[in-house]
């Protein structure tokens, strides 16, 4: 089940759950690497190029912070 937070700003952009977590990555100065041999998922993967976050929505994605390690870094 996707999380309530990233659905909604999702709807607000309409973009998918993934466009924007890759979003968020990329204005946080990280580039993000993601991986897929799917056609449509490459394309996906490549149209974050055309929105922005708010300041808010930045802020409300962070605070899902689940001290989960991400980055291979």
């Amino acid at each position: 089940m996707p999380d309530p937070v990233l659905a909604d700003i999702a709807l607000a952009h309409g973009k998918s759950l993934v466009q924007v977590i890759l979003r968020w990555n990329l204005e946080r100065g990280v580039v993000p690497i993601p991986g897929s041999s799917n056609p449509a998922h490459i394309k996906e993967n490549t149209e974050i190029f055309d929105f922005e976050l708010t300041k808010a929505q930045m802020e409300r994605i962070a605070a899902l912070n689940r001290n989960e390690k991400h980055d291979w870094y």
